[in-house]
Formats: structure tokens, sequence, C-alpha cells
């Protein structure tokens, strides 16, 4: 395959893929105090891959040779796996601090995921389609409450 269709093979998946790093500038655009370390680093990463993408469709445009684009796409390639494997083990980092603070703060620990009591549960759907409809009826009736 000739390197411009290729390029513009590059090109086009670039364009398309602003469904990743768009998120990811907004992410890196936020600030450290708003988003945590993990999160930043991986938003970076995926910045590094799509600008790695980009590198290579413009390099595939500019030399006749294979071994340059080839080197932009082992550089960058390398590049994104050190960070996200460094993201990773942030967010392993970040995890478990959360889950010692919360350790800290209830006797018994933390609720695991998805554990949500059921008595809850049950009343909250039977008030809350009792409600709706009292909300609904009442005026619809011209009931009055108080005089």
């Amino acid at each position: 395959m000739a390197q411009p269709v290729l390029a513009l093979g590059c090109a086009l998946v670039t364009g398309a893929g602003c469904v990743w790093y768009l998120p990811a500038l907004a992410d890196l655009r936020a600030g450290a105090a708003d988003r945590p370390p993990s999160r930043r680093t991986a938003a970076f990463a995926c910045l590094t891959g799509w600008g790695t993408v980009a590198a290579v469709g413009l390099t595939l445009l500019v030399t006749a040779s294979w071994w340059a684009p080839c080197a932009v796409t082992a550089a960058g390639g390398t590049a994104v796996a050190v960070l996200r494997v460094r993201a990773a083990l942030r967010r392993a980092g970040e995890r478990r601090e959360t889950a010692r603070l919360w350790a800290g703060l209830a006797p018994g620990g933390p609720l695991p995921p998805g554990s949500v009591r059921r008595g809850a549960v049950a009343a909250l759907a039977v008030a809350l389609p009792v409600a709706v409809a009292a909300a609904v009826l009442v005026p619809a009736a011209g009931v009055t409450l108080a005089r």
C-alpha cells in the first residue's frame, strides 16, 4: 500500500479519535486539584497515543522510507505503555489509600460495593409510587388539604 494512502488513513482515524482525546484534554486542563494524578497520567497517555498516530501520518507523508514511521510508532507506543502502567500503579495506590481512610471512619470498614440494604430499597419501591400518585391525583381532584 502506498504511503500517502496510509497517511490519509492515519488522518481519518486521528480525526475520529476525538471521542477519546478531547475528554482526555479536558482532564488535563481541569488541573491537579480537580483530578486525581492517576486520571491525569492516563489522560496524558491517551493524548500521547493519539499524537503518535498523527505523527506517524505526517511521517508517512514526509519520508519515502519505512524506518522513520516505524521508529515514531515504536517510540510513541513505548511512551504510551509506560504512561498507562504508571497510571494503573497510581490508581492502585489511590484505591488502597481510599480503603485505608474508609476503614478509619467506619468500625466495620466500608460496605462492599453493590451491597445496598434491602429494606431501604423496598421502602423506596413502595413510597415513591405512592408519593408520585398523591402529588398528581390530589391537585387533579381539586381536594384541598388545609382550609
